[in-house]
């Protein structure tokens, strides 16, 4: 990728960044960090770098919305089963979900299927989508001028830690659906929230609570 990025400079990074958020799993900190070589070693500004990082995620997450809100992978059983557990978190955390996912790994791959299946408000999603994959871009750039050469060290590690971060966000956004569905299964089986009927008295009422 270092290569790609020396030779083709931004258009390079743009086009690699816009599969990894199209749901196709190119490492998008291998992109950054080597277009952060390219910056160091003055092949390549650094605000056109994270411009052109930050438009391919944008691209690319544009176009899992459009796939996910068309209901096409609905005709998919499994697919539509996945699909449907992931929207139903989404939908619940809404617009701060989207915004967290971009800065973290493995979520930011997939976050626009079930954003679109949701039907998340386009508008606030795309610069949501911009600003994460901006701080995201920026701060992948910079480890990779301050890595230099030893910059694919640097993104092995850093990609291994930023998987687990990936699934421990995954793991959150799913525990919060599970404990807010639980949580209104109470509400809506207890007998406080029904008031009885006029014809029954209260310790009638009491004896139907037990």
């Amino acid at each position: 990728m270092a290569s790609l990025v020396s030779r083709y400079g931004a258009v390079a990074v743009f086009l690699l960044m816009v599969p990894e958020s199209a749901c196709i799993p190119v490492p998008s900190e291998v992109t950054l960090i080597a277009a952060g070589v390219a910056v160091r070693q003055g092949w390549l500004s650094p605000w056109l770098a994270i411009l052109a990082a930050t438009a391919g995620n944008v691209v690319g997450s544009l176009l899992a919305y459009g796939l996910g809100a068309s209901g096409l992978l609905g005709r998919v059983p499994a697919l539509k089963r996945a699909l449907e557990r992931f929207a139903q978190p989404v939908s619940r955390s809404g617009l701060r979900a989207v915004f967290l996912a971009r800065l973290t790994p493995l979520a930011r791959t997939f976050i626009s299927l079930p954003a679109g299946a949701a039907r998340l408000p386009l508008l606030p999603f795309t610069l949501l989508t911009a600003a994460g994959c901006g701080i995201w871009a920026a701060a992948f750039i910079g480890v990779g001028v301050a890595a230099g050469s030893a910059w694919q060290v640097v993104s092995s590690w850093v990609g291994k830690g930023l998987l687990a971060a990936g699934l421990l966000f995954c793991l959150w956004l799913f525990s919060r659906h599970r404990s807010g569905a639980g949580g209104g299964r109470s509400r809506n089986t207890s007998c406080g929230d029904q008031p009885p009927p006029a014809a029954q008295t209260a310790p009638e009422c009491s004896n139907l609570c037990r």
